[in-house]
């Protein structure tokens, strides 16, 4: 490589961003390494670790404040009610955030390349690199191309002398953001493993607590605000990963297949995702027709799938999200949820776009609107008709044969037949 040259590195200072550094210098040749933290809601100590670390690096170290971003982007994700087998997508949204984030401080800074510590096995290397192949940098990922492990890790560390404590950062690998919590590793990786309660730092163990309702308000598909008060999407989503934490709800214990094909054993917590998505959920179900409730369910899978790849500026998401949009143009009004044994349940919901009304639905009321219960006679008789017709003719045809097979004793002629 020729002439002075730059990447920058999605920095943790964690031990598998740390030994990236000297590896970019000594085994990819650049001249500068800078280091690029993006703040996704994660917990305060880990910005100290990774500016401790830079600085004991030497290291240029940007840290960009995505924060507002992502919380957008995680309240999208809710009125697509985003989950990937049964959980709210939070790392997966996480990643592009981040991944443009760096790219801009990249370009700002003038870098050859951009670079991640992920491994040749997770999710986030698809993730990170689908943002950065759209531009014009060259794409590094040490740990995946050396083919590093962490016990290597851990040794070159203590060898180069790295600011890492010998590479022990616990017996979990922990990641966190404002929409989610994450837990792997270790024990955890075996499926019949029996995790203990302290992996959970986000959620109280359930029934712990006294039942408590909250009321949820929501304009156009999004909430906006708490028990009548209007609240921002950050300050929302910490309050109820507190509030709804507090009472155990949000925790997915599961066995997640990955992206290249692997099954993987994952812990999480969400409790402020699990409320808002529950919440949605139960508005949706009464405004909307039971044709664009069917449908959604198809146009929501389709948004969780790009969105756990990291694709959410793929062509499709432009057209699927044209489709949540307009149903969510219904999606406003209050639900009440109640907090009770580790579960988020709607048990109240409001709407003037409600497609309910209660004197049809009622059993005190005779006729409504012209209609009346006798009127749902011929809808009955023809219920089931085809089906009952088919069930019929089956049964005679079976009876016919029966009885030619007996006259022929036994056996049918081929003109019978």
């Amino acid at each position: 490589m020729s002439g002075t040259s730059k990447v920058a590195l999605a920095f943790s200072g964690g031990l598998d961003t740390t030994v990236c550094v000297p590896l970019l210098e000594e085994e990819y040749d650049y001249d500068e390494v800078i280091g690029v933290t993006v703040d996704v809601g994660q917990p305060a100590g880990e910005f100290d670790e990774a500016e401790e670390t830079a600085e004991a690096l030497g290291l240029d170290h940007y840290v960009v404040d995505a924060k507002a971003e992502f919380a957008d982007l995680c309240l999208d994700a809710v009125t697509a009610n985003a989950t990937y087998q049964t959980y709210p997508l939070g790392t997966a949204l996480a990643r592009p955030i981040i991944a443009e984030a760096i790219l801009g401080v990249a370009e700002d800074e003038g870098c050859d390349a951009v670079a991640h510590g992920c491994t040749g096995k997770g999710n986030d290397q698809l993730r990170f690199e689908a943002v950065w192949r759209d531009s014009d940098l060259e794409v590094i990922a040490p740990v995946r191309e050396l083919g590093l492990t962490r016990e290597w890790e851990m040794e070159y560390a203590d060898e180069k002398g790295l600011p890492v404590e010998g590479g022990n950062e616990g017996d979990w690998s922990i990641d966190t953001n404002l929409w989610s919590r994450s837990v792997e590793g270790a024990n955890l990786e075996d499926p019949g493993y029996v995790p203990p309660e302290d992996i959970y730092e986000w959620t109280d163990t359930p029934g712990g607590k006294d039942v408590e309702t909250i009321e949820l308000t929501f304009e156009d598909g999004y909430p906006v605000a708490l028990d009548g008060q209007e609240i921002d999407p950050v300050e929302l989503i910490e309050t109820l990963n507190d509030l709804a934490g507090s009472h155990g709800v949000g925790r997915t214990d599961m066995m997640e297949d990955r992206m290249l094909g692997l099954k993987v054993r994952e812990n999480y917590e969400h409790p402020a995702a699990t409320t808002l998505l529950n919440a949605h959920e139960a508005l949706e179900g009464l405004v909307l027709t039971k044709e664009e409730r069917e449908f959604k369910q198809q146009v929501d899978h389709q948004w969780a799938e790009k969105a756990y790849q990291g694709l959410l500026s793929a062509p499709l998401v432009d057209a699927l999200d044209g489709f949540v949009a307009q149903t969510q143009t219904k999606v406003t009004g209050t639900v009440t949820v109640k907090f009770e044994g580790g579960q988020a349940r709607p048990v109240g919901r409001e709407s003037e776009y409600a497609v309910y009304s209660e004197s049809a639905a009622s059993f005190n009321t005779e006729s409504v609107d012209g209609i009346a219960q006798e009127d749902a006679t011929g809808v009955a008789k023809y219920h089931g008709f085809q089906s009952r017709l088919a069930n019929e003719v089956t049964a005679d045809a079976e009876a016919k044969k029966a009885e030619l097979l007996a006259d022929g004793n036994g056996e049918a002629t081929e003109e019978d037949q």
